[in-house]
């Protein structure tokens, strides 16, 4: 009866966590749904930020504007990584982590300094315990992220740039295709890069003039950028956890199965072994 027993108590160990998992998803469901509303809603006014600022950009605007300027040299450089406050969501928060180290470490190997910035409680404590410096830890950006936390985030490092303690500003986030696909990816946010499909002002007609309409977009489109890196980096969570949880779910309810028959074995057998005394019993008595 003890192996019967023992079943039993880890049948009802993976029922609770069955019971969590399952709560769990339904959660990073809702979630999901949310922050997916935000993504779409903020990619059409990412793109046409970005188509403007492509066509107004020219080599002789390029010249008046800081976060324009192309380096000569690459001294020091900074990494901005956006991970999650929680865990649970697969390999998420250790995706981003190792494309955030890759890249810190190819800025090194060209022989630039670097600073690391980390918004996400995961991401902090990973390099906490490596002894990695960090120049800024922020863990009060939530799900529902906002364009003045996208703010907070770039302003101190465009100001940075501009000034020209910094070379380059790289943003590591998840790129938010589906809820079961979230790749990590690098972007280069400052020096801002023009497409290359980028036209010369001279074909337009341009009331203010170029350069003033520019010196307002240029700080719009890079916090937008933050911003719907953030949006795109909070659904990627929950697409991530959703699946993780699912997953979980179900791997629970294959234990279950195969516990469940264990059990029922070891019922019968601990029945079958007291039917045999029983027997083995009565015929001693005769």
């Amino acid at each position: 009866m003890a192996g019967a027993r023992e079943v039993r108590k880890r049948i009802k160990s993976v029922e609770n966590t069955k019971q969590l998992t399952r709560t769990m998803e339904l959660v990073a469901t809702s979630k999901l749904k949310r922050a997916t509303d935000r993504v779409y809603a903020a990619r059409p006014y990412a793109g046409a930020l970005d188509e403007i600022v492509r066509s107004l950009y020219s080599a002789e605007l390029a010249e008046r504007f800081p976060v324009l300027r192309r380096p000569t040299e690459m001294k020091r450089a900074a990494v901005l990584l956006l991970t999650a406050n929680r865990g649970q969501a697969g390999a998420f928060n250790a995706n981003l982590i190792r494309e955030a180290r890759h890249r810190l470490e190819e800025l090194r190997a060209a022989g630039a300094e670097t600073e690391l910035h980390v918004a996400g409680r995961k991401g902090i404590q990973f390099f906490r315990f490596r002894g990695e410096p960090m120049e800024t830890m922020r863990t009060d950006i939530g799900d529902a992220p906002t364009s003045e936390d996208a703010e907070s985030l770039i302003g101190p490092l465009r100001d940075k740039f501009e000034s020209g303690a910094l070379d380059a500003v790289y943003l590591v986030s998840s790129e938010f295709r589906s809820a079961m696909s979230t790749p990590p990816r690098v972007r280069e946010l400052l020096p801002i890069q023009p497409g290359e499909t980028a036209a010369s002002v001279d074909v337009f007609i341009m009331s203010p003039p170029g350069d003033h309409i520019l010196g307002r977009l240029l700080p719009l489109y890079l916090r937008n950028a933050v911003y719907t890196s953030l949006v795109e980096n909070a659904a990627a969570e929950q697409g991530s956890r959703r699946t993780a949880m699912k997953n979980a779910t179900d791997n629970a309810s294959e234990m279950l199965e195969y516990l469940t028959r264990s059990y029922n074995r070891a019922r019968q057998a601990q029945i079958t072994q007291e039917i045999a005394e029983i027997v083995g019993g009565a015929a001693g008595l005769e």
